[in-house]
């Protein structure tokens, strides 16, 4: 056999034990007469020793080996004079009698450590030798330990899961779709899903009452941090369920997860918030609720005073920062240098402190008289110490998602946005639908399929845009890690739904023609919502991006750099497929 232990399991009740080994050599050092290896697998590290005085060919074979070449060892468990408290097997030492090399290795671009020398292009590069890293592989083991949970949490709640196609018809009323072309149908293409949507409902008429799947989904969409064109989503549906049976449910799983995966007891109930409040006081529908610093509208405080910038202003809001009032002038500059960056786009930021003895001195002082600006500290609440920040705009909107910025900005520089403190949340009563100047139309801000809510569907003819939809997202840290809503179980809602958003009743019926068709033999009412596996996975890690607990991601120009995909076909692959592609070089 290859072995009897892995190199994480041997201990000091081991001593005296003839054990068989095999992994990847650490590291080697030699030192005088002996030499000492560090063997890893999966599991762990075990220090192996080579004696020049017992066994000089052995000691000479082992001063041979390279970091990453794959060795096999016999020997005898050895209590270590020099114990190292980091390594599991730290106790114990292997006094090796044999030595098989298994297969030699080239020198690797980068160490295989914790603390890597390598950057993100090569370990992406490398994929397969940076998941030989412990910092990455625990961020997998992680995800397995999640899934497995998720999985035994629903099957007790009677939940059923079922796999649907990953081949499906275009939706191009969301993201861009990953296309297919099918060489069997000529000129026609699938699609890939970019959620199991249609199908889980489909699932609720056929009366399953309750599914989920681990689902993988494809967005051809521009990346970022969060976001790769393909993720995995913990789906889920449920039939007659209105929204607090939904909510309650997935706050049990996820509360289930805080304890098995961070063993962190979570008794109270997250708190609500509506849509119109998350904007108007945190300028996202996602807010990072780890610290204060809720938005303060001036415009009553502020306009009217002489400043031009404020008083032609559609909005003037502003944030205030508890102790900040320290801040140099240099860092002050800063922070305006960090709103105007073209990412963010205000004109510029206004500063109040608070002095200790209850003044405040500000950055616009001539256009105000200290009792404005106490007027201003008031409207903050704000004590000595304190810095107050400041941003106007035209567009309220725009100028209040520019605040958000500023506002995570100081939690960073602050330091209150620990990652291993969790402020969960739930959204509700979004919009249902969402005005597209580009297009002149309504659209929906979620799907067409989310249900309004009741009291509010006499609207959809006189005033569809003050319409809430029957919609919630769970957000955790400023993440949204989950989404969901009711949906529309009635053929002539849906009908209403398709006109409001502009479809043809040709179109609705070629794109979505058999769920309305579905809902004529019976739907029940049904809900359910999805989980980010991978930015659950990446929160609970404590990672910047979600690519470090996905074994194989794309770079953020949507490459696979390690198998150098996507690439061209070959001219009768194409051939094949009835495509003729016509590539213009740039000039």
């Amino acid at each position: 056999m290859y072995r009897t232990h892995t190199c994480g399991e041997l201990r000091i009740s081991d001593v005296n034990k003839v054990v068989t080994l095999s992994g990847w050599v650490q590291r080697s050092r030699k030192m005088g007469g002996m030499t000492f290896v560090d063997l890893r697998d999966r599991y762990g590290i075990t220090q192996l020793v080579f004696n020049d005085a017992v066994n000089a060919e052995l000691c000479d074979a082992a001063n041979k080996l390279g970091r990453e070449f794959v060795i096999q060892v016999k020997g005898e468990v050895n209590e270590r004079s020099n114990k190292n408290a980091n390594l599991s097997t730290g106790d114990i030492e292997i006094i090796v009698s044999e030595l098989d090399v298994l297969n030699t290795a080239a020198t690797p671009p980068f160490t295989i450590e914790d603390n890597s020398d390598g950057g993100d292009d090569i370990r992406m590069k490398y994929r397969y030798l940076d998941l030989r890293r412990n910092a990455v592989r625990s961020n997998l083991e992680l995800r397995h330990k999640m899934t497995i949970e998720v999985r035994s949490y629903l099957d007790k709640l009677g939940f059923l899961e079922v796999e649907t196609p990953i081949l499906i018809g275009s939706t191009p009323e969301g993201a861009r779709d990953f296309v297919v072309p099918s060489r069997m149908n000529p000129g026609q293409f699938y699609a890939l899903p970019q959620s199991p949507q249609l199908f889980k409902q489909l699932l609720m008429v056929s009366g399953f009452d309750r599914y989920f799947q681990i689902a993988k989904c494809f967005r051809d969409e521009d990346l970022r941090a969060d976001r790769q064109p393909e993720f995995t989503q913990i789906d889920c549906e449920m039939s007659f369920v209105e929204q607090e049976d939904v909510i309650s449910t997935f706050e049990g799983m996820a509360k289930h997860l805080f304890k098995t995966i961070r063993g962190i007891e979570i008794t109270e109930s997250f708190p609500r918030m509506t849509w119109h409040n998350a904007m108007k006081l945190y300028g996202s529908d996602k807010p990072d609720i780890r610290f204060g610093m809720e938005f303060v509208e001036l415009m009553d405080v502020l306009q009217g005073k002489g400043f031009s910038v404020f008083d032609s202003a559609a909005y003037v809001g502003g944030i205030c920062a508890e102790g900040a009032a320290s801040y140099t002038r240099k860092q002050l500059d800063g922070l305006t240098e960090f709103v105007k960056r073209p990412q963010i786009g205000a004109k510029g930021m206004v500063y109040a402190r608070v002095e200790a003895d209850g003044n405040v001195k500000s950055s616009v002082d001539k256009f105000y008289t200290q009792e404005t600006l106490q007027e201003l500290k008031a409207a903050f609440g704000a004590k000595p110490g304190d810095l107050i920040l400041i941003l106007s705009g035209d567009d309220a909107n725009k100028t209040r998602k520019q605040l958000c910025e500023l506002r995570l900005e100081m939690g960073n520089q602050l330091g209150l946005r620990d990652k291993d403190t969790f402020a969960c949340l739930w959204v509700i009563d979004f919009p249902l639908f969402e005005w597209d100047e580009e297009s002149g139309r309504y659209m929906a801000m979620h799907h067409p399929f989310t249900s309004p809510k009741l009291e509010d569907v006499p609207l959809l003819d006189t005033n569809p845009g003050d319409v809430r939809a029957n919609a919630y997202d769970m957000v955790i840290n400023g993440v949204e890690v989950g989404g969901g809503s009711i949906r529309i179980h009635d053929s002539a809602l849906q009908k209403k739904m398709f006109e409001l958003l502009g479809f043809t009743e040709e179109r609705a019926q070629e794109q979505f023609g058999f769920l309305m068709n579905a809902f004529k033999f019976g739907a029940p009412p049904h809900g359910g919502l999805a989980y980010g596996l991978d930015r659950w996975v990446s929160l609970f890690a404590g990672l910047d991006s979600i690519r470090d607990c996905i074994a194989f991601p794309k770079n953020n120009s949507g490459r696979d750099v390690m198998t150098d995909a996507p690439g061209y076909l070959e001219q009768s692959q194409l051939d094949e497929l009835n495509l003729v592609i016509d590539i213009k070089e740039e000039k």
